[in-house]
């Protein structure tokens, strides 16, 4: 899922110091003995930093192995903590396996925000997977929702690849979609609203057969449409996305009902975004769980700020176990047959610490597989 992150750099000390006091003012509720964090909106607000362009919709993932790194993600060392990623709803597949505290999804493009805006408005409105489903591609609703908790995945795709609903329950949908993010209480603008609506209806036209897509350009035929990734396996031929497992999806509905899946628009080499999230986590008490950078590192290192991440990784509270999960694509992977795409993962300490003794210091450096 190429996303550049090319926004410059700020005062960081200034901007950290203004996030941290804002996270401190907006004030958190304890629960147990974990403290939630502040209201959703605010925080949104005082993590992010303005937003950046790519000329890709990245609606759903183009990595067909991301299933191929969850072995490593099952690692009980790994549970708990807090995890970062990027993108679209293929974090939900990694959160599921690693079952952190909190999860920050982290982009350089406020669109990012906007859909995942949307994922959480249809958790927030669904009791099970295919409910869910339903929501996100116009379906309608089946009857007797808790028998299909113990559905197949493959009841559930057959169920969804059925007709969409008419055109006026597509609108009353779109209408209930929308009210329910304008309750989460972030500034939208008519322009944020229309996009909204763009995407859920992209969703809603295309069904399964939804894939990644550049401006101006058709899919490639090797990306994996979203029934694809569904079906998709891990290295042990188990499919392992989030919505296969009723007990999955439920971990992430849970997370996304406690407004602990976060969705923040910022540069992983920029000034404040990744600084903060840190600083909320050491308040937290957290250490990252895993990291899914698919392939960012990439654009990192054409526009020579990688050392700026390297820097905002250090920062994050972290075990000796935390990994970094990345995709590489075409000649750069190791990809198994028929993948034009590799998942690989590496521990955030050897990353930091081979980067200091100069042994990743260029891209091609990170992609051998482990």
């Amino acid at each position: 899922m190429p996303v550049p992150l090319l926004a410059p750099r700020g005062a960081y000390r200034v901007l950290l110091g203004i996030v941290v006091a804002g996270l401190l003012l907006a004030g958190a509720a304890r629960v147990g003995n974990v403290q939630a964090p502040p209201a959703f909106a605010s925080l949104v607000a005082q993590l992010s930093e303005p937003g950046g362009y790519f000329d890709t919709d990245n609606l759903i993932s183009n990595e067909r192995s991301y299933l191929h790194v969850v072995p490593a993600l099952r690692d009980p060392g790994l549970a708990g903590g807090a995890y970062i990623g990027v993108g679209p709803d293929q974090n939900f597949s990694y959160i599921a396996q690693v079952r952190p505290g909190i999860a920050f999804i982290v982009d350089l493009r406020r669109d990012n925000l906007l859909l995942h805006l949307v994922f959480k408005a249809l958790f927030s409105m669904s009791e099970t997977r295919v409910d869910y489903l339903s929501l996100l591609f116009g379906r309608a609703i089946p009857p007797k929702l808790a028998d299909w908790q113990r559905a197949d995945l493959d009841a559930i795709i057959d169920h969804v690849a059925g007709p969409r609903l008419p055109e006026a329950a597509i609108t009353e949908l779109r209408e209930r979609v929308d009210a329910r993010i304008e309750s989460f209480g972030l500034s939208l603008s008519e322009a944020d609203l229309e996009t909204i609506d763009r995407f859920h209806r992209r969703f809603i036209s295309a069904g399964l057969a939804l894939k990644f897509q550049t401006t101006g350009r058709q899919p490639q035929s090797y990306y994996p449409s979203y029934r694809d990734l569904l079906n998709e396996t891990d290295r042990q031929l188990q499919r392992r996305n989030y919505l296969a497992s009723e007990d999955d999806f439920q971990f992430v509905r849970s997370l996304q009902q406690r407004d602990l899946v976060v969705p923040v628009v910022g540069d992983l080499a920029g000034p404040s975004a990744l600084a903060a999230i840190a600083a909320l986590m050491t308040s937290r008490g957290d250490r990252l769980s895993a990291f899914y950078a698919s392939n960012v590192e990439f654009y990192l290192f054409g526009a020579g700020t990688f050392p700026a991440f390297v820097d905002n990784l250090k920062r994050l509270p972290r075990r000796d176990r935390s990994l970094m999960i990345r995709s590489v694509f075409g000649a750069l992977g190791q990809s198994a047959p028929g993948y034009y795409s590799s998942s690989l993962v590496q521990p955030v300490d050897e990353l930091l610490q081979g980067y200091a003794a100069g042994r990743f210091h260029r891209y091609p450096e990170l992609t051998v597989s482990r």
